[in-house]
């Protein structure tokens, strides 16, 4: 995982940079709607983790993931232009005061925070959902 000053944008382990700058290409940054963005995102990569620099359950998530051999999109919230708003729409997919960040997405749908990804971890659902969404080729 690369992540670049916050000026210049963030590079993310499958290839797709989002800018920290307001939108003014094609690509991501197009959408106006943060769900969309969410949206965009979730359903073209296999596994998405939207992030906080400075978050400690965010680590354990992408130590994780990266130690199952698995190269997820990172989206480090408090480094893209619209952070905040995404930060928002992932706290209405989180259920009952669940912090939004980490929010992990896997095949396209919303698996949920670091308690999820511990617990499908643990109860060995983890690496078949992996599979399922062609995050893991064993």
């Amino acid at each position: 995982m690369q992540v670049a000053k916050k000026s210049s944008g963030i590079r993310m382990a499958s290839s797709v940079a989002i800018n920290s700058e307001p939108p003014t290409s094609k690509g991501v940054n197009h959408f106006d709607n943060p769900y969309e963005v969410v949206r965009h995102l979730a359903s073209s990569n296999a596994v998405v983790l939207f992030s906080m620099s400075g978050c400690c359950m965010c680590t354990v998530a992408k130590r994780l993931l990266f130690g199952l051999g698995v190269g997820p999109t990172i989206v480090e919230l408090d480094h893209h232009f619209a952070g905040p708003d995404i930060q928002a729409v992932l706290f209405q997919l989180a259920s009952d005061g669940q912090q939004p960040v980490p929010a992990i997405f896997v095949g396209g749908k919303f698996l949920g925070g670091i308690e999820t990804l511990m617990a499908c971890h643990i109860n060995g659902t983890l690496v078949p959902l992996l599979k399922d969404a062609g995050a893991l080729w064993l």
